[in-house]
């Protein structure tokens, strides 16, 4: 049985609407107009407990009215979601026992207190067993290096530790689903290889499902087995990130970094006679070339390159994953929502 389960899941919200002015002002005391806007247009996808599935799509896609929902902080317009046999937001007291949730632009620790005070309530508001929450404590507080800024104010310490912090925090209760929405927003790289490695580490060690929503397309990848795309209330891909580069594009590119040569003619570097390769940018001797190696392969086309000019290096790569992710929504024609 699915962990998560959503079938036909819709919200629609009334938006107010008022002429600019006074006079729109006035009107709008007397008549009040209000346009629905369907934020989920009947989405349905299931998640199995220990997934780490990404949950992505642009600004006003309807990812955190689903996220939102899943929680139990908004009830649908009509549609099933059931979270281990539980409804969130008529179960919501039990739900949030088992939830985890960490927002990039918010935090769950109180300001003034040191953080260690901070966890010292969160085990008292979730009624943690002593035991069970110095363990899970201890345990995060080595994965995520807290140990020296645990008796800091939470208002003095640096946006990656405050992020570090609350990831922590919402791991005391030893919850079955987490919660990530743009968890990594703002933080240096040596914050966000630690947080990275929480993810992961909480995922496989915990079994913890986890959702994750994301512009950080690197997060994506290096998290995600599987990714769902949203786009203007539907869902527009879900499978791995293979599944969606075969589903869009199966071009791949060759970047090579030719030998600093007078006899490499920079200018004119290559004839090829199939229009299946093509040079798509060139940076002083790093030229990038696009091809479909369901048409001509890597091996062949490496060939052809040798054999014109002398290479220093050379690698082949896939379209990075905002391309894949901009191309499917041209092709989809899918319009961004309003919420």
């Amino acid at each position: 049985m699915s962990h998560i389960l959503v079938e036909n899941l819709k919200k629609t919200f009334l938006v107010s609407e008022r002429n600019s002015g006074l006079l729109g002002s006035i009107k709008g005391l007397v008549q009040r107009k209000a346009k629905e806007v369907h934020a989920l247009k009947g989405i349905s996808f299931s998640i199995q407990q220990g997934e780490l599935v990404g949950y992505i799509g642009p600004n006003g896609a309807g990812k955190s009215t689903t996220i939102k929902i899943l929680s139990g902080i908004l009830v649908p317009s009509s549609g099933k979601c059931v979270i281990n046999n539980r409804i969130p937001w008529e179960n919501r007291v039990q739900h949030v026992r088992h939830i985890g949730v960490v927002f990039g632009q918010r935090t769950q620790l109180w300001w003034d207190l040191p953080v260690i005070e901070s966890f010292d309530l969160l085990r008292d508001i979730y009624r943690v067993p002593q035991v069970q929450y110095e363990k899970m404590r201890d345990e995060m507080i080595e994965i995520l290096d807290l140990a020296s800024f645990l008796s800091t104010p939470v208002r003095q310490l640096s946006l990656g530790q405050r992020m570090r912090c609350d990831f922590a925090a919402a791991m005391l209760h030893q919850p079955e689903i987490l919660f990530l929405d743009e968890p990594t927003i703002g933080l240096d790289a040596v914050s966000k290889l630690a947080v990275r490695k929480l993810i992961k580490t909480v995922n496989k060690t915990h079994n913890v499902t986890t959702i994750l929503t994301t512009h950080d397309m690197d997060d994506i990848e290096a998290l995600c087995d599987r990714i769902i795309i949203i786009g203007g209330g539907e869902i527009l891909c879900d499978g791995s990130l293979t599944q969606l580069r075969s589903q869009v594009s199966s071009r791949r590119y060759l970047k090579i970094d030719l030998k600093v040569d007078t006899n490499n003619n920079l200018s004119n570097p290559f004839q090829f006679d199939s229009p299946e390769i093509n040079i798509i940018s060139q940076a002083g001797r790093t030229i990038t070339l696009s091809f479909d190696p369901t048409k001509i392969s890597a091996a062949s086309l490496i060939n052809q390159v040798t054999s014109q000019r002398e290479i220093e290096d050379l690698f082949v790569e896939n379209p990075p994953i905002e391309e894949i992710i901009a191309e499917l929504y041209a092709k989809s024609g899918a319009k961004l929502g309003d919420i």
